[in-house]
């Protein structure tokens, strides 16, 4: 897929899950259990360990779904990921740089921003999307007061969204939402990977009411 047809799934789905966790061995069972859910586009963080063989199995054995690097904060961890085989890349800080690495190999970036200095910088980068964060600690009328004057900018929301928030944000405007904690803070037995399973269906069904 090109940079353009995958920023077009991700803006179709609206909503990007992230991968963090703490050991290896969890992270396929929490792939598995995330696409079961019925989500489509994710990213497993450079501070997981194993990221980059986590990311190259995910892209061999779902085809169908987006498997992003998230926590991408410098040109030597795109790279990484690129030759991972990631289809986007994810930043929590503004680095155009990184954009340079992803672009040149044809993937979008969702960079991170938090002031307007910095959401203007990513987007004149280039940036594909542009990702405010941390939303949760400035809210919902800071994230407003931010779309209004650069309404053109795609802006998503990552940071502590939950169910209960969902509607907020796409209601203040976001093209979508960066979910983490809320559906993968607890993975040690297969209980809580069929918890896994049911929250992501349930944010499915959220979000897609603003789809």
């Amino acid at each position: 897929m090109s940079r353009k047809e995958i920023s077009e799934v991700i803006a179709k789905e609206k909503l990007v899950v992230v991968i963090r966790l703490q050991d290896q061995k969890d992270v396929a069972g929490v792939i598995n259990s995330l696409i079961e859910g019925g989500i489509k586009v994710l990213e497993v963080t450079s501070n997981t360990p194993g990221f980059v063989e986590e990311i190259a199995k995910a892209r061999a054995l779902y085809p169908d779904v987006l498997i992003g690097a998230g926590t991408v904060i410098n040109t030597k961890i795109a790279q990484k990921a690129v030759d991972a085989g990631a289809q986007f890349l994810v930043t929590p800080n503004t680095n155009p740089k990184v954009i340079e690495v992803a672009h040149s190999n044809n993937i979008p970036v969702l960079m991170g921003a938090l002031t307007p200095t910095e959401v203007c910088d990513a987007a004149e980068a280039n940036a594909d999307f542009v990702k405010l964060f941390p939303a949760d600690i400035m809210g919902i009328p800071y994230f407003k007061s931010i779309k209004a004057p650069l309404s053109h900018t795609k802006l998503l929301a990552v940071g502590g969204i939950d169910l209960e928030t969902v509607k907020d944000w796409f209601l203040g405007g976001a093209a979508g939402i960066g979910i983490a904690g809320a559906l993968t803070s607890k993975v040690s037995s297969q209980e809580d990977l069929l918890a896994v399973k049911e929250r992501a269906a349930q944010f499915v069904a959220e979000v897609k009411k603003y789809g």
